[in-house]
Protein backbone atom coordinates (compact mmCIF):
# COMPACT_ATOMS: atom_id res chain seq x y z
CA UNK A 1 0.00 0.00 0.00
CA UNK A 2 1.75 3.30 -1.05
CA UNK A 3 1.41 5.80 1.60
CA UNK A 4 0.51 9.98 0.40
CA UNK A 5 2.63 12.49 1.27
CA UNK A 6 3.26 16.65 0.84
CA UNK A 7 6.74 18.07 -0.14
CA UNK A 8 6.60 21.05 1.13
CA UNK A 9 9.48 23.98 2.51
CA UNK A 10 10.14 27.12 4.56
CA UNK A 11 12.55 28.75 2.83
CA UNK A 12 14.52 26.08 1.24
CA UNK A 13 14.55 23.91 4.54
CA UNK A 14 12.51 21.08 2.86
CA UNK A 15 10.26 18.42 4.60
CA UNK A 16 8.14 15.26 3.43
CA UNK A 17 4.76 15.80 5.33
CA UNK A 18 3.11 12.19 5.68
CA UNK A 19 -0.82 13.03 6.92
CA UNK A 20 -1.48 10.01 9.71
CA UNK A 21 -4.13 11.68 11.36
CA UNK A 22 -7.03 9.21 9.80
CA UNK A 23 -4.67 6.24 9.74
CA UNK A 24 -1.77 5.52 11.51
CA UNK A 25 1.73 5.33 10.01
CA UNK A 26 4.66 4.02 11.88
CA UNK A 27 8.18 5.59 10.96
CA UNK A 28 11.30 4.33 12.42
CA UNK A 29 14.83 5.86 12.10
CA UNK A 30 15.85 3.91 9.26
CA UNK A 31 12.87 4.38 7.41
CA UNK A 32 12.96 8.06 7.64
CA UNK A 33 16.61 8.47 6.67
CA UNK A 34 15.44 5.97 3.44
CA UNK A 35 12.70 8.56 2.74
CA UNK A 36 15.30 11.84 3.51
CA UNK A 37 17.55 10.42 1.48
CA UNK A 38 18.22 12.92 -1.94
CA UNK A 39 19.13 10.15 -4.03
CA UNK A 40 16.86 7.01 -3.74
CA UNK A 41 14.34 8.40 -1.36
CA UNK A 42 12.18 11.17 -1.75
CA UNK A 43 14.80 13.97 -0.39
CA UNK A 44 14.73 16.08 2.61
CA UNK A 45 16.23 17.75 6.01
CA UNK A 46 13.06 16.60 7.61
CA UNK A 47 10.81 14.19 7.94
CA UNK A 48 6.92 15.24 9.41
CA UNK A 49 4.39 12.64 10.76
CA UNK A 50 0.70 14.39 11.90
CA UNK A 51 -0.89 12.16 14.19
CA UNK A 52 -4.34 12.79 16.32
CA UNK A 53 -4.16 15.40 19.12
CA UNK A 54 -6.36 14.87 21.82
CA UNK A 55 -6.74 18.92 22.92
CA UNK A 56 -4.97 19.88 19.36
CA UNK A 57 -5.40 20.03 15.36
CA UNK A 58 -2.38 17.28 14.70
CA UNK A 59 0.55 16.08 16.87
CA UNK A 60 3.74 16.70 14.91
CA UNK A 61 6.65 14.81 15.19
CA UNK A 62 9.94 15.33 13.44
CA UNK A 63 12.49 12.69 12.23
CA UNK A 64 16.06 14.60 11.18
CA UNK A 65 17.94 13.65 7.86
CA UNK A 66 19.70 10.87 10.22
CA UNK A 67 16.49 9.43 11.79
CA UNK A 68 16.94 10.70 14.86
CA UNK A 69 13.36 12.16 16.22
CA UNK A 70 13.62 15.66 17.74
CA UNK A 71 11.24 18.30 19.42
CA UNK A 72 10.68 20.85 17.34
CA UNK A 73 11.16 22.27 14.18
CA UNK A 74 9.89 26.45 13.15
CA UNK A 75 9.86 26.26 9.51
CA UNK A 76 7.83 23.03 9.30
CA UNK A 77 5.71 24.56 11.64
CA UNK A 78 4.89 27.01 9.40
CA UNK A 79 4.20 24.36 6.65
CA UNK A 80 1.83 22.29 8.49
CA UNK A 81 -0.40 25.13 9.43
CA UNK A 82 -0.06 26.39 6.25
CA UNK A 83 -1.37 22.79 5.00
CA UNK A 84 -4.01 22.46 7.87
CA UNK A 85 -5.05 26.27 7.35
CA UNK A 86 -6.89 28.75 9.53
CA UNK A 87 -5.88 28.75 12.60
CA UNK A 88 -3.92 25.20 14.19
CA UNK A 89 -2.85 23.98 17.78
CA UNK A 90 -0.20 21.51 17.37
CA UNK A 91 1.55 19.47 20.34
CA UNK A 92 5.15 18.83 19.49
CA UNK A 93 7.66 16.96 21.89
CA UNK A 94 9.39 20.29 22.65
CA UNK A 95 6.14 22.01 23.94
CA UNK A 96 2.44 23.12 22.43
CA UNK A 97 2.74 26.15 19.67
CA UNK A 98 -0.09 27.64 17.77
CA UNK A 99 -0.20 29.18 14.69
CA UNK A 100 -2.61 31.00 11.64
CA UNK A 101 -2.11 30.57 8.18
CA UNK A 102 -1.87 34.69 6.01
CA UNK A 103 -1.54 33.66 2.70
CA UNK A 104 2.16 32.46 1.65
CA UNK A 105 3.58 33.53 5.44
CA UNK A 106 1.90 31.76 8.15
CA UNK A 107 2.67 33.21 11.87
CA UNK A 108 3.70 30.57 14.37
CA UNK A 109 3.67 31.05 18.56
CA UNK A 110 6.65 29.52 19.24
CA UNK A 111 5.93 30.02 23.02
CA UNK A 112 8.55 31.59 25.78
CA UNK A 113 11.89 30.74 25.23
CA UNK A 114 13.83 28.59 28.36
CA UNK A 115 17.36 29.62 29.65
CA UNK A 116 17.95 27.53 32.44
CA UNK A 117 21.22 25.33 31.91
CA UNK A 118 19.51 22.25 32.97
CA UNK A 119 16.43 23.25 30.16
CA UNK A 120 18.92 23.71 27.10
CA UNK A 121 20.08 21.21 28.50
CA UNK A 122 24.13 21.72 29.47
CA UNK A 123 25.97 19.15 31.10
CA UNK A 124 27.17 21.34 34.05
CA UNK A 125 25.63 24.94 35.34
CA UNK A 126 26.60 28.33 33.66
CA UNK A 127 25.32 31.48 32.41
CA UNK A 128 23.47 30.60 29.02
CA UNK A 129 23.42 34.56 28.53
CA UNK A 130 27.22 34.64 28.44
CA UNK A 131 28.93 31.06 28.36
CA UNK A 132 32.46 31.15 29.10
CA UNK A 133 33.25 28.65 26.81
CA UNK A 134 34.98 28.81 22.62
CA UNK A 135 35.18 26.87 19.90
CA UNK A 136 38.26 27.82 17.17
CA UNK A 137 38.17 31.47 17.77
CA UNK A 138 34.37 31.42 18.55
CA UNK A 139 33.44 32.27 22.03
CA UNK A 140 30.85 33.80 24.91
CA UNK A 141 28.06 32.61 23.22
CA UNK A 142 24.69 32.10 24.39
CA UNK A 143 22.23 29.38 24.38
CA UNK A 144 18.42 29.17 24.13
CA UNK A 145 15.82 26.62 24.33
CA UNK A 146 13.03 27.37 22.06
CA UNK A 147 11.73 23.72 22.35
CA UNK A 148 14.76 22.44 20.86
CA UNK A 149 18.96 23.22 21.91
CA UNK A 150 20.50 26.05 20.24
CA UNK A 151 23.83 28.23 20.87
CA UNK A 152 24.69 30.85 19.44
CA UNK A 153 27.33 33.05 18.71
CA UNK A 154 27.72 36.42 17.24
CA UNK A 155 30.71 37.53 15.17
CA UNK A 156 31.50 40.48 12.55
CA UNK A 157 30.66 38.13 9.05
CA UNK A 158 28.61 35.01 10.12
CA UNK A 159 29.28 34.10 6.43
CA UNK A 160 33.45 33.71 6.82
CA UNK A 161 33.41 31.25 9.59
CA UNK A 162 33.37 27.55 8.32
CA UNK A 163 30.64 26.24 9.79
CA UNK A 164 30.42 22.75 7.68
CA UNK A 165 33.93 22.27 9.35
CA UNK A 166 32.99 23.01 12.87
CA UNK A 167 29.38 22.58 13.32
CA UNK A 168 29.74 18.81 13.61
CA UNK A 169 32.32 19.12 16.60
CA UNK A 170 30.12 22.33 18.47
CA UNK A 171 26.79 20.15 17.99
CA UNK A 172 28.58 16.94 19.49
CA UNK A 173 30.62 18.32 22.45
CA UNK A 174 30.10 17.18 25.74
CA UNK A 175 28.90 19.58 27.23
CA UNK A 176 25.46 19.24 25.36
CA UNK A 177 24.26 15.71 26.58
CA UNK A 178 21.13 15.95 23.59
CA UNK A 179 23.61 17.30 21.18
CA UNK A 180 23.13 21.22 20.24
CA UNK A 181 22.21 23.47 17.21
CA UNK A 182 24.89 25.33 16.18
CA UNK A 183 24.03 29.18 14.68
CA UNK A 184 26.25 31.81 14.06
CA UNK A 185 25.24 35.70 13.64
CA UNK A 186 26.29 38.94 12.72
CA UNK A 187 24.35 42.45 13.60
CA UNK A 188 23.69 44.01 10.34
CA UNK A 189 23.98 47.75 9.86
CA UNK A 190 20.43 47.99 9.44
CA UNK A 191 19.47 45.92 12.65
CA UNK A 192 18.90 42.67 11.08
CA UNK A 193 20.46 39.37 11.89
CA UNK A 194 22.61 37.71 8.84
CA UNK A 195 22.60 33.81 10.29
CA UNK A 196 23.90 30.73 9.28
CA UNK A 197 22.81 27.47 11.14
CA UNK A 198 24.32 23.91 11.71
CA UNK A 199 21.60 21.97 12.32
CA UNK A 200 21.58 18.88 14.29
CA UNK A 201 21.19 15.85 13.07
CA UNK A 202 20.74 17.67 9.04
CA UNK A 203 24.08 19.66 8.81
CA UNK A 204 24.35 23.14 7.16
CA UNK A 205 20.60 24.33 6.45
CA UNK A 206 19.42 27.18 4.42
CA UNK A 207 17.33 28.01 6.98
CA UNK A 208 15.99 27.01 10.33
CA UNK A 209 13.32 28.49 12.02
CA UNK A 210 13.56 27.90 15.70
CA UNK A 211 17.76 28.55 14.79
CA UNK A 212 16.17 32.39 13.58
CA UNK A 213 14.09 32.43 16.45
CA UNK A 214 16.80 31.04 19.12
CA UNK A 215 19.54 34.31 17.64
CA UNK A 216 16.76 36.47 17.56
CA UNK A 217 16.10 35.99 21.74
CA UNK A 218 19.91 35.70 22.07
CA UNK A 219 20.62 39.38 20.36
CA UNK A 220 17.75 40.98 21.92
CA UNK A 221 18.37 39.76 25.40
CA UNK A 222 21.95 41.15 24.72
CA UNK A 223 21.04 44.39 23.26
CA UNK A 224 22.37 43.39 19.91
CA UNK A 225 18.40 43.74 18.57
CA UNK A 226 15.06 45.24 18.82
CA UNK A 227 11.69 43.27 18.06
CA UNK A 228 10.46 42.59 15.95
CA UNK A 229 13.75 42.15 14.11
CA UNK A 230 14.46 40.72 10.64
CA UNK A 231 16.18 37.18 10.36
CA UNK A 232 18.11 36.57 6.98
CA UNK A 233 19.05 33.34 6.07
CA UNK A 234 20.92 32.09 2.92
CA UNK A 235 17.09 31.34 1.82
CA UNK A 236 15.41 34.11 2.67
CA UNK A 237 13.96 36.51 5.92
CA UNK A 238 11.83 35.49 8.74
CA UNK A 239 10.37 38.32 11.29
CA UNK A 240 10.78 37.16 14.84
CA UNK A 241 9.19 39.11 17.19
CA UNK A 242 9.95 38.54 20.87
CA UNK A 243 8.54 40.95 23.75
CA UNK A 244 11.02 39.62 27.05
CA UNK A 245 9.03 37.76 29.33
CA UNK A 246 7.00 36.83 26.66
CA UNK A 247 6.04 33.98 23.47
CA UNK A 248 8.45 34.11 20.46
CA UNK A 249 6.25 34.77 17.51
CA UNK A 250 8.18 33.73 13.82
CA UNK A 251 6.37 34.88 10.62
CA UNK A 252 8.14 33.78 7.04
CA UNK A 253 6.99 31.99 4.03
CA UNK A 254 5.77 28.43 3.95
CA UNK A 255 5.48 26.59 0.57
CA UNK A 256 3.51 23.14 -0.98
CA UNK A 257 5.95 21.87 -4.02
CA UNK A 258 3.72 18.24 -4.88
CA UNK A 259 1.88 15.69 -3.74
CA UNK A 260 3.11 11.83 -4.31
CA UNK A 261 2.78 8.57 -2.80
CA UNK A 262 5.84 6.18 -1.31
CA UNK A 263 5.78 2.47 -0.51
CA UNK A 264 7.05 2.89 3.43
CA UNK A 265 6.88 -1.62 3.12
CA UNK A 266 9.92 -1.09 0.29
CA UNK A 267 11.60 0.72 2.83
CA UNK A 268 11.01 -0.86 6.16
Amino acid sequence: MHTPFHKMHGLGNDFVVIDARDRPVEITGPVARAIADRHSGVGCDQLILLEPAADSDARMRIFNADGEEVEACGNAARCVVQLLGGAARIETSGGPISGTSNGADPTIDMGAPRFDWEDIPLAYAMDTADMPVGWHGLDHPAAVNVGNPHIVFFVDDSGAVPLAEIGPEIENDPLFPERINVNIASIGSDGGIDLHVWERGAGLTRACGTGACATAVAAIRRGLAQSPVAVRLPGGTLTIDWPPGGAIRMTGPATHVFDGEIDLEALA
